[in-house]
């Protein structure tokens, strides 16, 4: 079945309004999705009929909040065909969900029978130089409290594997000190879909846990828990078409069972005395205080909404969506596309720098025309030192992008270059 593109954009109001009285063209949903009024609609109703606190009471509202809550748990977990629900932890976005283990890895120290999650020196984590900030900074704190050495596999800044990883450093880099591999399946500042399956062979070959971080990919391509082998696979909502607030870590049993808590405080315990506590089993251990109730049950309808779809077709769409606009980018004189210039191994972001003109400039006349792109570093400023930029202008797609706004950037950029010509 093919994407339906007009009957999706119907689904979303936004998609309706005018910016400076041109309409809106929206190409930055690898910042934040826009929201299909599925979406709105069960947000706005858990509030207005539904609401009350998970797991507290037993009165009619609250049963009914904890049902949904609940069941946008289940949800999740089909969604990622987890093999338990209780492997799926809702956090405030991807970035808590790093953190949080991050910091539970640093409390294995203070935990009965964590050792197994215990850094030191001598012991190393690994990411990559195309990391969001959210999974470098965790791990430099990570090592820094323990002592133990913070490495990364390097990109290519330039020729035929702009963008990529260095294929020979994933051996040299990951070796039998490393403990963790922490590393992006799809780069937000370049697009680069990595070579997940290869990564984890060969942090499984040295014994070392791995951290993937889904929050581009979740949105653009099926995923699945049990096929990828990592230990830990996180995303956020708000690029899921979902809501902000909310995220999701999914993490095999066995080691969530094992893991120490990070947070502290009311649900995530089993007993609490004056003496000690002991902690609930996951993923409850993981959840302390009240949780993101509506924004879970927004983000069910959110995975509802793209499991109808289809994630096989939501990913041919914006495949070929790719490859049209690298096509139509790279027609256009003095315009670089900063990361893989072709559309294998790529997903639907397009980072690029244009000569003699600064990026936000660019987005800021883009927008003077409705057209909504993002300028900056993109939380990924390794990569714009990288490439020997400030930074760049980043046109990302989603399923409701047309190619007649792809062209509308063409021409967007091209009379950004007029203006700068005068």
């Amino acid at each position: 079945m093919t994407l339906d593109v007009e009957a999706v954009r119907k689904d979303f109001p936004i998609l309706s309004r005018e910016v400076h009285g041109k309409p809106l063209v929206y190409l930055d949903s690898a910042n934040s999705a826009q929201k299909p009024q599925a979406v709105i609609d069960a947000e706005a109703d858990f509030y207005a009929q539904h609401y009350a606190n998970v797991a507290r009471a037993v009165h009619t509202l609250g049963s009914e909040a904890t049902n949904a809550f609940e069941g946008a748990r289940d949800k999740v977990a089909a969604f990622l065909n987890a093999p338990s629900r209780d492997e799926i932890i809702f956090t405030a976005n991807i970035t808590a969900a790093l953190n949080l283990l991050a910091y539970s890895f640093s409390n294995a120290s203070t935990f009965p029978g964590a050792d197994q999650f215990r850094l030191g020196p001598g012991d190393e984590v690994v990411v990559t130089e195309m990391e969001h900030h959210s999974n470098l900074v965790p791990w430099q704190l990570l090592c820094q409290r323990t002592g133990a050495t913070f490495r990364w596999i390097p990109i290519h800044g330039d020729g035929p594997n702009s963008g990529r990883l260095v294929e020979s450093a994933i051996d040299e880099v990951i070796t039998e000190r490393t403990k963790i591999v922490s590393f992006v399946y799809q780069s937000n500042a370049l697009g680069t879909i990595n070579p997940v399956e290869r990564i984890i062979a060969r942090a499984k070959a040295v014994g070392a846990y791995t951290i993937v971080d889904a929050a581009q990919a979740a949105p653009h391509l099926p995923l699945d828990v049990q096929a990828l082998g990592a230990d830990f696979v996180a995303f956020t909502g708000h690029k899921l078409y979902g809501p902000s607030g909310v995220g999701v870590l999914w993490g095999r049993y066995e080691l969530l069972a094992a893991m120490p808590p990070f947070l502290g405080g009311g649900e995530m315990i089993e007993t609490v005395s004056m003496q000690g506590t002991t902690y609930a089993e996951p993923p409850h251990r993981f959840e302390a205080g009240t949780p993101m109730i509506a924004q879970a049950v927004a983000l069910g309808a959110a995975v509802d909404y793209v499991t109808g779809l289809g994630m096989h077709d939501i990913r041919e769409h914006e495949q070929a969506l790719t490859a049209y606009a690298l096509d139509a980018l790279q027609t256009v004189p003095d315009l670089s596309i900063i990361g893989p210039s072709t559309p294998v191994d790529r997903g639907a972001t397009i980072s690029f720098a244009i000569k003699g003109v600064h990026p936000h400039d660019v987005a800021q006349l883009l927008d003077e025309d409705g057209i909504a792109v993002r300028a900056g570093h993109h939380c990924a400023r390794p990569v714009c030192v990288r490439y020997g930029v400030p930074a760049t202008t980043r046109a990302s797609f989603g399923i409701y992008t047309t190619t007649a706004e792809i062209d509308a950037l063409v021409a967007g950029v091209r009379r950004v270059q007029e203006v700068f010509a005068r």
